[in-house]
């Protein structure tokens, strides 16, 4: 892989997971450099990490080890990717406002490198509005997130919250880093969008509303990630006309994946998609079948300014972003 990690451990039992991380991931190449917090290193002793990483552990702002440099930003410029791994909620919280008050926290201020963060708490911490908020901002601002998974907790409890596996989040890293890193090559997406209207007869159209937007960046990222996408309905289909096209391109393509981003009118009588036999995520349509993600929103995502995802909170004001986000969550899923 030959590329310069920085990884970020903050306070918690899952610490002793990022000492397997650094082993996986010198293995695989990378050369990898760790830096403490006050309360990880209640956990593990640096000199574990240093072992593992054969370099400097890093955990005093004001411990300059070369004279000729500031270490928090030549660490911050050195980096070609920084994880925080565990991140807890209090490391989450002061990255979302802004607070530099240790040398991890001072160090991911001053990157300009990608920032990915691997949330590890208490299911019920993870689920506070205060942590989800953060999260939110986080992802506003550009993070990308490696989704805890869900299982035993070191505190008794069972549910989502405990780092993802160190196998798992290297393969991350090395398909993050390989030129040819397309999950969905060879695969074909399906994606509705737009505002879809239902004749009421020759006089009379019930039309939903909706820009598409959302719908269109799902079928962009999905191209750079290697899918052959197709966007179906982004310029108001009728239902009937809907339907039919969308039947056409599953005839076509029976293992493709279906997105339904398009609205689609709910007044009695109208006809309802199929997306039975596929796998599909759907934004609270009224559909036939059922899909393995339901996106929810207040308002129609076109339009929102977040949403909600089994419980996490992605924010919606960029689409760009939203659709990284989701496409992110849906891979992970699908590796799982």
């Amino acid at each position: 892989m030959n590329k310069n990690i920085l990884l970020c451990v903050s306070g918690g039992i899952a610490v002793y997971k990022a000492v397997a991380l650094v082993s996986k991931l010198s293995q695989a190449g990378a050369n990898v450099k760790v830096m403490m917090t006050a309360s990880a290193r209640q956990f593990v002793n640096p000199l574990s990490f240093q072992v593992m990483s054969k370099n400097d552990v890093f955990f005093d702002t004001f411990d300059e080890k070369d004279s000729h440099v500031i270490a928090h930003i030549d660490l911050a410029d050195w980096a070609d990717l920084i994880l925080v791994a565990p991140a807890t909620a209090n490391v989450i919280g002061k990255l979302a406002n802004g607070i530099a008050d240790d040398m991890v926290t001072t160090t991911l201020l001053a990157t300009t490198a990608p920032v990915w963060i691997a949330p590890a708490m208490n299911v019920h911490m993870y689920d506070h509005p205060a942590v989800k908020r953060n999260l939110a901002q986080l992802a506003a601002d550009g993070y990308q997130f490696i989704e805890p998974s869900e299982g035993f907790l070191a505190c008794g409890y069972v549910g989502r919250g405990r780092l993802e596996e160190p196998e798992k989040i290297t393969a991350l890293v090395k398909g993050f880093f390989s030129p040819k890193s397309q999950p969905l090559a060879g695969k074909t997406v399906l994606v509705t969008a737009g505002a879809v209207s239902v004749s009421m007869d020759n006089q009379h159209v019930i039309r939903t509303k909706a820009n598409g937007k959302i719908g269109v960046a799902l079928v962009e990222e999905a191209k750079a990630l290697g899918a052959n996408a197709f966007l179906v309905g982004e310029h108001g289909a009728d239902i009937y006309e809907l339907i039919v096209e969308l039947e056409h391109y599953k005839n076509q393509h029976p293992d493709a994946f279906f997105i339904h981003a398009a609205n689609t009118p709910t007044i009695e009588g109208t006809p309802k998609l199929s997306i039975e036999g596929t796998r599909a995520v759907t934004f609270g349509q009224e559909v036939i079948g059922k899909a393995i993600l339901t996106v929810v929103s207040q308002d129609w995502i076109d339009f929102s300014d977040k949403a909600e995802v089994s419980g996490q909170v992605m924010v919606v004001t960029n689409a760009e972003q939203f659709a990284k986000s989701l496409w992110t969550y849906v891979l992970q899923g699908e590796a799982k």
